[in-house]
Formats: C-alpha cells, sequence, structure tokens
C-alpha cells in the first residue's frame, strides 16, 4: 500500500454483533461511608471485601437501545481485574454517529442495596467518525449512574486542560498495540521501563483522586468509517465567513453509473447473440485485440478493451490465447451472462497448462472454470505437473470448498506416482501450520491417505497401499528425529569439534536405531531412493549460527547420498526459487539450450525446518582466498597445456554456461544479498548460488547491482575484451530471450503463491509480482531485448560499490 492510500471499511457493510473486553478497574475504592448498625464500631475501620460487576448499555442518539449486559462478579481487590469479552445484541452496521456505551460500576458488597461506585460514558466513534480501536481509559465519575444523554453529563474522556504526561503516554501504548509504532524490540523494553517508572511517580504524586476503568475495543484489519446503510445524505454545512474547507460527502463514489451498467446489459443481452454470431473485427479492431492478447496475467483490462473482447468472443473461439482474457470479461454476478460464458468455454479451442494455471488464480472464483483448468492440467505429464505442484497446492486456497475438483485431481495423480505423492504429502502438511486454511490442507491430507492406504500391490511396484503410506510416514519420524539432534547438539558448550562428536557419539550410541533403519525408508529429497541408515563417521556439523547437519545416508542400492539439515530457518523461499531455476532449466534446455545449471532439490519439512541436497563444492571466497584465482582452481583439476588458460575447453565452457544462466536468472527473480560466500563452484566447473533469503528486488546491501558478476569470474573468461566473454554475454541474452517467452508461465506461478507464508511475498504479493513482470521487459522485441541485456551486464561488472561492499564482507 502506497504511503498516500487509506484504506477502510464501512460500518454499514460490518454485519458483526458490537463487540468490547471489559479488563480492569485502575484507583483504590473509596470507604464505606458509615458501617451498619449491626456491626461493632470497633470493626469499623475494617477494609471490607467488594464484588464488583459492571453494567453495560448501548445508547444511539441519546436513546437506550436494546437491553444492558452485566459482567460476573469481581472480588480480587485491590486491582479488580474482569478481563470479560461483552457482545451486544447490536451489530455495527446498526449503529449512528452519535452512537454511546454507558458503563456504570457496581458494588453488592454493601448489604441489601447495590452500592453505585461510580459511571462514565464513551461515544463509540471520534470527531472523524472513525471507529474507535483499542484500550479505552475512562475516568468514572463516582457516585453517579453513566448517563447515556447527548451530550453526556458523565464524559469518561479526561478534559484536554487535566492530561498529563501519563495520558500522553497511554495514547501513544494504544497506538503501539494496535501496529502505528513499528516495534524496535530493545528500544520498546527500555521505553517501557521508563513508563513504568512515569506511572509509578505520578501515582505517588496523586494518590489515589480518581478510578479509571480499562476497555479494549475491537479492532478490525482497516480503519472503520461511519456511515449509515443507504445513501448517506449529510446535513447541509452552516455558511460560514471563513474559508474553511467544507467535506461534503457523495453517496454515488464507487457506485456504478445506470445509464453506463444500462448499455452495458443491452450490449450483453441475449438477444445480440445472433447478432454477435457473425460479427468479425476490422483491421484496427483485431490489432487491438492481438495487443490486448499479448497482455501478461497480471494486467487489468479496460472497460473499453473487455467489451472489444465480448463483442467479438464469437470469432475468438478459435483464438485459445483468447480464453483467459475472455473470461476476465464476463459479468459472474449476472447468471444469464456466466451461463453464456460457460456455454462457449467448453466450446473454445483447448487452452494450454500455462493458461490453465491462470484459471486457478484468486482472480476465478466460478467453479466451473477452475474445473476446466483441472481438465486441462490432467493433459500434462507428471515430470511437468511436478514443475507445478508447489504452486498448485498453494491453489487450494482458493477454492470454493474443502474437497474440490483440484484438490481430488491432485490426489488422483499421487496414487500413481510415489514421488508426486512424497511432494504432495509433504507440501500439503507444512500447510497445517496456517490457522486459516488448516482444515482445508488437513482435508486433503486425510483423501491422500485414505486412497493410498486402499491400493493394491502392483500399482506401484510390490508394496500394497499401506506399505507406501507407512514409508512416507517414516519420513517424518526421521526429521522428528533429526529435530532432536540439532536441539541436543546446540547445547553442547564448546567448539564446533565438540559438537560433531556429540553428533557422532548420539548416532552411534542412544540413537544407534538411525544408523541401521528397521526398515529403508524413502528420502524425502529423492522419493525413488531408499535409504537405510545414516553413516556417523561421515557425518559432521557446519560452523555457523544454527549448526545445520551435514549427514550421509546409505542406499539400498549400496551407494550413498549427503544431504543438509537445518532446523530454526525457514526454507520455503528457497525452495521456491530453487523450483524456478528447475523449471527454467527445463525451459533452457527444450530449447536445446543446456547451460550446466544445478537445481538442487530443497525440502521444507516444517515452518522452520528443511533439507537439502549437498552438492560437493566450494565457495568463490575460499577458492579466491586460497587459490588466488578460479583458473588456478579449474587447472588443478582440469588441466590442458593446449586449452584455454591451461583449463580444458570442456571445463570452461561449463563455466562460462553456468555463469550465464544465473546471470540471467538471478536477475529475473530479483535475488538479493550475493557475495562471494554464497556462490559455489563445482569441480568440474559448474558455478552455482545458494541461500536464497532476499529475493523481487530486496537486498540488504546498499546500490546492489542488476547481477552478481564479479570481475574474478570475468578474469576467469579472459577478460571483457576475450571470445569467451563474448560467448558468455551471447548466452545471457539467447538464455534471456527463451525465459522471456514463459513468462505468462513464471508469472502465473508467483500468482498462485499470492496466499503463501513465503516472507518477501506475503509482505506485498501484488508490488512482487509486478517487480517480477518488470524484469522481463515485455515491452521490448526480441533484438531489443538483447541489446537492453547487454547493457545490464556492462553495468553490473563496471558497479563499483558493490566491490567495495564485497572487500568489507571478506574483511574479518
Amino acid at each position: 500500500m502506497s504511503g498516500n492510500e487509506f484504506r477502510f471499511f464501512l460500518s454499514c457493510d460490518i454485519n458483526l454483533p458490537v463487540t468490547f473486553r471489559i479488563e480492569l478497574l485502575e484507583g483504590a475504592l473509596p470507604p464505606s461511608k458509615s458501617p451498619s448498625s449491626d456491626v461493632d464500631p470497633a470493626f469499623a475501620t475494617e477494609e471490607r471485601n467488594s464484588e464488583l460487576y459492571v453494567e453495560c448499555a448501548l445508547y444511539i442518539d441519546g436513546a437506550p437501545f436494546g437491553l444492558p449486559t452485566r459482567t460476573r462478579l469481581e472480588s480480587s481487590g485491590p486491582l479488580y481485574c474482569w478481563n470479560e469479552l461483552v457482545t451486544l445484541s447490536t451489530k455495527y452496521r446498526d449503529l449512528t454517529g452519535h452512537s454511546q456505551l454507558a458503563l456504570t460500576v457496581w458494588d453488592v458488597s454493601c448489604g441489601k442495596d447495590e452500592g453505585l461506585v461510580g459511571g462514565a460514558t464513551i461515544l463509540l466513534f471520534n470527531s472523524k467518525k472513525q471507529l474507535k480501536t483499542g484500550k479505552q481509559k475512562l475516568r468514572l465519575w463516582k457516585g453517579k449512574v453513566a448517563d447515556g444523554s447527548f451530550p453526556t453529563s458523565t464524559p469518561g474522556k479526561v478534559p484536554r486542560h487535566e492530561r498529563g504526561e501519563l495520558e500522553r503516554l497511554e495514547k501513544l501504548v494504544n497506538r503501539y498495540e494496535r501496529g502505528q509504532i513499528q516495534c524496535v524490540d530493545w528500544l520498546d523494553r527500555l521505553a517501557f521501563k521508563a513508563m513504568e517508572r512515569i506511572k509509578e511517580r505520578e501515582s505517588s504524586k496523586n494518590g489515589s483522586l480518581h478510578l479509571y476503568l480499562v476497555v479494549d475495543f475491537c479492532s478490525f484489519e482497516h480503519r472503520v468509517a461511519f456511515q449509515e446503510s443507504g445513501a448517506n445524505f449529510l446535513l447541509p454545512s452552516p455558511i460560514a465567513s471563513t474559508n474553511e474547507i467544507v467535506t461534503v460527502w457523495d453517496p454515488e463514489v464507487g457506485k456504478i453509473n445506470p445509464s453506463e451498467h444500462k448499455q452495458l446489459k443491452l450490449a450483453r443481452s441475449l438477444t445480440r447473440g445472433i447478432i454477435d454470431w457473425d460479427l468479425k473485427p476490422s483491421s484496427n479492431e483485431r490489432k487491438s485485440i492481438q495487443r490486448i492478447l499479448k497482455y501478461p496475467p497480471t494486467r487489468t483490462l479496460t472497460g473499453d478493451e473487455r467489451q472489444l473482447l465480448w463483442k467479438f468472443r464469437f470469432s475468438l473461439m478459435s483464438e485459445k490465447r483468447a480464453l483467459t482474457k475472455f473470461l476476465r470479461c464476463v459479468e459472474w454476478s449476472d447468471i444469464q451472462e456466466a451461463k453464456q460464458a460457460l456455454e462457449l468455454m467448453a466450446k473454445w479451442d483447448m487452452i494450454d497448462v500455462c493458461d490453465a494455471l491462470e484459471l486457478l488464480s484468486p482472480v476465478f472464483e466460478s467453479e466451473e472454470v477452475r474445473a476446466y483448468a483441472v481438465s486441462v492440467l490432467e493433459r500434462a505429464d507428471d515430470e511437468e505437473l511436478q514443475c507445478y505442484l508447489l504452486q498448485l497446492v498453494q491453489a487450494l486456497r482458493f477454492e470454493r470448498s474443502d474437497k474440490s475438483r483440484l484438490s481430488h485431481f491432485l490426489v488422483q495423480r499421487a496414487l500413481r506416482n510415489i514421488e508426486l505423492a512424497s511432494f504432495l504429502r509433504w507440501y500439503v502438511a507444512v500447510e497445517l501450520h496456517d490457522p486459516a486454511y488448516a482444515k482445508r490442507f488437513y482435508c486433503t491430507y486425510e483423501i491422500l491417505e485414505e486412497n493410498m492406504m486402499k491400493l493394491p500391490a502392483g500399482v506401484q511396484g510390490d508394496e500394497d497401499g499401506f506399505k507406501l503410506w507407512q514409508s512416507l510416514v517414516r519420513q517424518t519420524e526421521l526429521t522428528a528425529q533429526l529435530c532432536s539432534i540439532t536441539r541436543d547438539v546446540r547445547n553442547v558448550r564448546g567448539n564446533t569439534q565438540k559438537k560433531i562428536e556429540k553428533l557422532r557419539q548420539l548416532l552411534s550410541g542412544l540413537l544407534s536405531e538411525l544408523t541401521y533403519f528397521e526398515e529403508p525408508i524413502r528420502s524425502p529429497l529423492a522419493p525413488g531412493v531408499l535409504i537405510t541408515g545414516i553413516v556417523p563417521s561421515e557425518s559432521s556439523i557446519f560452523k555457523s549460527a544454527l549448526h545445520p547437519l551435514r549427514l550421509t545416508f546409505r542406499t539400498a542400492s549400496g551407494g550413498s547420498c549427503k544431504v543438509i539439515f537445518k532446523k530454526g530457518d525457514d526454507i520455503r523461499q528457497d525452495q521456491l526459487v530453487v523450483q524456478m531455476v528447475y523449471l527454467m532449466d527445463r525451459l533452457l534446455k527444450l530449447e536445446n539450450l543446456d547451460l550446466h545449471l544445478t537445481p538442487y532439490r530443497v525440502l521444507a519439512t516444517g515452518q522452520d525446518e528443511g533439507m537439502l541436497k549437498l552438492i560437493p563444492s566450494r565457495s568463490l571466497a575460499q577458492i579466491l582466498s586460497e587459490h588466488r584465482s578460479i583458473t588456478s582452481y579449474l587447472q588443478k583439476f582440469h588441466p590442458d597445456e593446449h586449452g584455454p588458460f591451461g583449463i580444458t575447453a570442456t571445463c570452461l565452457e561449463t563455466f562460462i554456461k553456468s555463469c550465464a544462466g544465473y546471470s540471467v536468472i538471478t536477475y529475473i527473480l530479483g535475488i538479493g544479498d550475493r557475495h562471494l560466500d554464497n556462490l559455489l563452484l563445482v569441480d568440474d566447473g559448474r558455478l552455482f548460488h545458494v541461500d536464497f533469503g532476499f529475493i523481487l528486488g530486496r537486498d540488504p546491501k546498499p546500490f546492489p547491482p542488476p547481477m552478481k558478476l564479479c570481475k574474478e569470474m570475468v578474469e576467469a573468461m579472459g577478460g571483457a575484451e576475450s571470445q569467451y566473454y563474448t560467448r558468455f554475454k551471447s548466452y545471457c541474452c539467447e538464455a534471456y530471450n527463451i525465459i522471456r517467452k514463459s513468462s505468462n508461465l513464471i508469472l502465473n506461478l508467483f500468482h498462485l503463491m499470492a496466499g503463501s507464508n513465503i516472507p518477501d511475498i506475503a509482505s506485498d504479493p501484488e508490488k512482487g509480482i509486478l517487480k517480477l513482470q518488470e524484469k522481463f521487459r515485455l515491452d521490448l522485441d526480441d533484438e531489443a531485448s538483447i541489446h537492453f541485456f547487454q547493457d545490464l551486464i556492462n553495468e553490473s561488472v563496471s558497479a563499483l560499490f558493490p566491490q567495495m561492499v564485497e572487500t568489507i564482507h571478506r574483511d574479518p
């Protein structure tokens, strides 16, 4: 949301009962006036144990509205704390601008008659006609019943001339609790301690002159502005002699123009269907339609563009690209129009899988449209479906029911492929921590479990469904044990070596069942591989704050696989980025361009835990520290006297291609925080990136270059004037244009992630997707995009400031 944008709800639209919380009474109760006649005067000064309740009454325009509500009795003085939620029968939409809440405190310990402690009244809307939210501290009028007339004689608001430092601080705390003041942990702790001291000083200075009742009003996502149901015509402002700005409320703002709406209904009426059937667009109209069809899926169509596509809907039925744009033109609230659109959709040329993903976005709510999208997805093979599985699981958030067509489709495909089943189970299990959609994801989890348990032997190998499901459940048991090991290792005092010894001791001793599993477990990262145990002697710990485990698993085939297990770090963002690297690698290979990318597998097994495949490699920082240059390092493993720079031509080509591939991908995805420690190099020349904590343009460093291309990488290619550097730029431009062709696919996949809890997307999904769209430069043709990207490369290489930051980063 931009700084000058103000979002709000209207009170007339909130169909919820008025709710607030009576929290506590501050201040000392006045002593009883005189003892009862039957009480010994010797005990008249003894402090009585008061029993208090609060009576809450709603007044609208000075008249009582509904029956009063009472809290429970509270006798835990001297601080009387009810902390009780009160819900009135009146709804927010029924309130007027002069609605008041009258609160009276009564004491039932006074004998036969209830003792009046005091009362106060508070308006529910402030002077700006915004609903009051958060904590409100009301000063009670001792010995008076709260007056609900307007204006009231018992206002709870402290008069302006009596307000001191304490009232000012309480107002700031209220704003802080509503999220209007930024949290800074260390500063907040100091501030609250200082406020406690001020409060004690003020209390001792003023004594207990007043009683205060603390009430906490319900808060909403946005502010609530008052408006009556229907047209809200304000009374005309009195004519003033001063040049005062007068606010006039226009009741028609945001409403449909009736004449335009009538024209639209006539243009789209069923009787025009006969006329529209034979309509053909003119040359200019055809150009406009083709321009609209090239729009990215993130672009909203104007009214004229929507009308143009609707007018020529019949002639567009053979244009499969036009279906998603046509469905965006439909007024789905109009039953007849929606029915006509669905009939046309069934006759339309079958769309591509990429466009089907767009129909699963939150923009399309129609169950029939979403079911059609699923029918198109059924054409995708398992390899392609796995590329989109993460996003399809997220798309379950946008379905109309828990047992949707999409949910059943994913389960049915998973039953035919154990890899799909394993990843589907993990993707769904991680989302069970989301309270808003936990029920929906649990429903899909149950459907998968129930159907897999029924599978007979032979559908997926020799194992029956029960054994297959148990093999997947044991993955969770394994990760739970690894979490426990990580905690134990962290608690060990001493250096990393002592922690490694503790790890190996645990694997060989108390947790020796992990050395040799009772039954093989399907690897969470590669479900087709069966792992039989952990090799303690080859397991270690990385030297970092979270102490990730470096584990070597035995496989049933006699080999081994190395993984990293992290606890305490949310790797769902890394999982998404690596999935995109895998997808882009696939798109490039389909165009016969293999850039030797390394999309290592990443799997989040929880909100703050996960597993990564370990690729034997070294960071560029380490290589440059030990070997002074990348060329010297590669000469060590692939020497060739006759090759370029003393390296085999194959190794150098691999290095150049992988540099090009990751330069393009990191630019498109806006990956930040790039430094020589998270750029790794494999012995065969493959360069790849790790640690994707900042994406979509976010970067902790000032003035980051468009892409990470340090001078050492250029020197390894022979410098900026060499033929190999020219070849590198050529690969970059070719890869950029190939990926641009699939921009709609990538944008659709990110749009499906809009509801996820991935940090850099959840903060502002719309802004993030627009940033991604900008990177594709869809306004340029292929030739212009080549010039654009070459300029980007030159800008990145000549960027001086990032080199200074890199030097600072490497200094101890």
